[in-house]
C-alpha cells in the first residue's frame, strides 16, 4: 500500500525529533548544527515542509546519523531488505549513548561489507 505524502512526512518529521531528543538537543542547537534556520527545522519536524535530500543530509550529519536512514524514512531511497531492522533498533536505544551507536554501526557495516565467513 502507498503512503500518502503528507503521513510520510509527518513521520519523517517524528523519526527527526525522536533523533533529536535521544542526542538531547534542542531544536535551535540542530538547526544551529544543520545549518539550516530554526523555523525551518520545526516545520520538517511537523511534516509541513518536504525537505530536499541535501537538507536531510545537513540534518543526518547534524544528528551523526547515516543520511541513508532519512532518505530511506523519506522515500528517497528503498530499504536495503538484507539489512533488516538493525540499524533502526541501535538508532532507537535510549540506553546507547551516541558514541555507541556510532560504533555499532560502523561495526555491522564493515561486518556487512566482508565476505561470507571471514568474519573474525
Amino acid at each position: 500500500m502507498v503512503q500518502e505524502l503528507p503521513d510520510r512526512w509527518r513521520e519523517l518529521g517524528r523519526f527527526i525529533r525522536e533523533q533529536r531528543d535521544l542526542s538531547r538537543l534542542s531544536l535551535r542547537r540542530l538547526s544551529d548544527l544543520a545549518g539550516i534556520s530554526n523555523p525551518y527545522l520545526s516545520q520538517i519536524e511537523r511534516g509541513l515542509r518536504k525537505p530536499s535530500a541535501e537538507i536531510l543530509q545537513q540534518i543526518a550529519r547534524a544528528l551523526r546519523i547515516s543520511a541513508e536512514t532519512l532518505y530511506e524514512r523519506a522515500g528517497l531511497l528503498d530499504a536495503d531488505p538484507e539489512r533488516g531492522d538493525t540499524v533502526a533498533a541501535i538508532l532507537r536505544d535510549p540506553l546507547l549513548t551516541e558514541d555507541a551507536r556510532q560504533t555499532l554501526l560502523k561495526v555491522y557495516e564493515s561486518l556487512r561489507s566482508e565476505p561470507p565467513g571471514t568474519a573474525p
